[in-house]
């Protein structure tokens, strides 16, 4: 438990700092984190059915976040973003010259390993230009509520948890740690709403429940993708914690969420 909190106090202080220290070094983090994320989604999703190709699908995300981030800049236009479709047509090449049963199923699990995990990173990275500008408030306050609902989540349902949420998937999740962490996650959002008028209260608050809705059900899909493939965590580089991506699974399903809600709210 020891190792598990100084592991956490750690990697949360690593990232908020890459938000507070501006556009370049949040963008770098970010893009490194995607991709170490991707890496261990290939890992996992890779079985005797089909083999990712790994090494195309990892430079097709950093190029694709990349790309993003020079377009966001401004120092690139979206054209740029066309240089991704010759690494889009290699993963259908390369099976060509790989003896594989069914190529298609190696094609569509490097594809998906974009889709779930490359393109919510670039959904949370686009928060911070909300405004057009970089503005760090907004991916930091999505990554408290973030965490806020996760710990109300956590400790409510370890102390008074009773009925199992989705017990198939994820036999410890209880409907009790759901609503404690969407009442944390709205707190959270309460304060953030004070000290960053960026958004009103209840604007913060539909933040929450976004967040609290699709992050619940990203960790149950990450559970799922673990469960299907008989392995308990994504990674090891988290000591107490497990991998990067069993750190980050709520965001892959929220972020683009909080994206879309923003998007129509303001």
């Amino acid at each position: 438990m020891r190792v598990r909190a100084i592991t956490a106090l750690f990697f949360v202080i690593i990232v908020v700092a890459s938000m507070l220290l501006g556009v370049y070094v949040f963008s770098a983090f970010f893009i490194l984190l995607s991709a170490f994320c991707l890496s261990e989604f290939y890992r996992i999703i890779a079985d005797e059915t089909g083999q990712p190709s790994r090494l195309l699908g990892l430079l097709l995300g950093i190029l694709a976040f990349g790309l993003f981030v020079g377009h966001s800049l401004g120092l690139l236009t979206s054209d740029y973003l066309l240089f991704t479709t010759p690494f889009i047509a290699a993963v259908f090449i390369a099976p060509l010259y790989q003896k594989q049963n069914k190529p298609f199923i190696s094609i569509a699990y490097t594809l998906l390993g974009i889709v779930y995990v490359i393109l919510p990173f670039v959904s949370f990275f686009a928060l911070s230009f909300t405004t057009g500008t970089y503005d760090y408030r907004f991916p930091l306050g999505f990554m408290l509520i973030l965490w806020g609902n996760d710990t109300g989540a956590y400790l409510i349902g370890r102390f008074f948890g009773k009925r199992r949420l989705f017990e198939r998937i994820s036999p410890k999740k209880t409907w009790e740690g759901l609503i404690g962490g969407v009442l944390l996650a709205v707190i959270t959002a309460q304060v953030l709403a004070h000290y960053f008028p960026v958004l009103t209260n209840w604007q913060w608050a539909g933040v929450a429940l976004v967040v609290s809705i699709f992050g619940t059900y990203g960790d149950l899909v990450e559970s799922m993708l673990k469960r299907s493939q008989q392995v308990k965590d994504s990674g090891a580089v988290l000591p107490g914690h497990g991998g990067l991506l069993d750190r980050f699974d709520g965001l892959l399903l929220a972020a683009p969420a909080v994206l879309a809600f923003l998007k129509i709210v303001l």
